[in-house]
């Protein structure tokens, strides 16, 4: 169970990004979701590390990691892709595949890992992790890596961000698959309906506050209510005009 106390993160300049976030994360498959702005990657990137936060404490089963390095949160089970992947020159699929199991993988390993994100190893594990490869194929190799790792933890930032909408059908069969297979718990930024639609609990972050903790059934309703409010004034002001 991972556990945020009191989270609030100011940037140098004096800019309030968090505002004592609290919330108790236990369910297997969570999206963090709110408008943009509103703090969603800043925090997922003080829950993996890359950020300290201002104030709080953040628990993962009971022990506090709030002083923990990304490596130390890494070796506690939290992983953490990017919203863009990072492209590695003179590393290969099969480097990275085997990083992420911790041993060499097997052929037939690689086979089963990256068929279960749609793509066929002999085509892929000898590629060098660089611009050759496009983001769709990028994200769904971060997604096998985390097949292989099975993590405590594992957190995606905005992972339909820069893909077609093609990859991204596939990125929501991927998913689904994961949360069937994968025994950690899965955090994903997001505000795509479809991924939504597969979460046992949504977190509506707003101004960089919990709006929200629920179920997507009650928390749906207050985000597309806020969003017809919004399209609502937009009207109104054109009509004036």
């Amino acid at each position: 169970m991972l556990e945020l106390q009191n989270i609030s993160y100011v940037t140098e300049d004096g800019k309030t990004i968090l505002k004592d976030i609290n919330a108790k994360i236990d369910d297997h498959f969570v999206v963090i979701t709110g408008p943009n702005g509103s703090g969603k990657s800043t925090l997922a990137k003080v829950i993996a590390g890359i950020n300290k936060p201002s104030s709080g404490r953040i628990l993962l089963n009971g022990e506090d990691i709030t002083d923990l390095s990304i490596t130390e949160r890494a070796n506690k089970g939290i992983s953490y892709a990017f919203q863009q992947p990072v492209r590695f020159k003179g590393l290969t699929v099969k480097d990275l595949m085997s990083l992420a199991a911790g041993k060499e993988a097997s052929l037939n390993e690689l086979c089963n890992l990256l068929s279960e994100v749609g793509l066929c190893a002999k085509d892929y594990i000898n590629r060098d992790l660089d611009g050759s490869l496009s983001g769709g194929e990028l994200k769904r190799i971060e997604i096998a890596m985390a097949f292989a790792r099975n993590s405590a933890l594992t957190l995606f930032d905005e992972p339909e961000a820069g893909i077609d909408l093609w990859s991204f059908q596939k990125l929501i069969r991927v998913f689904e698959k994961m949360v069937a297979g994968n025994d950690g718990n899965i955090l994903i930024i997001s505000h795509q309906e479809r991924i939504i639609d597969i979460a046992d609990k949504v977190l509506y972050l707003k101004d960089g506050q919990v709006a929200k903790y629920d179920t997507k059934e009650n928390v749906l309703p207050e985000i597309m209510g806020g969003a017809a409010s919004a399209c609502s004034v937009l009207t109104d002001k054109m009509k004036e005009d």
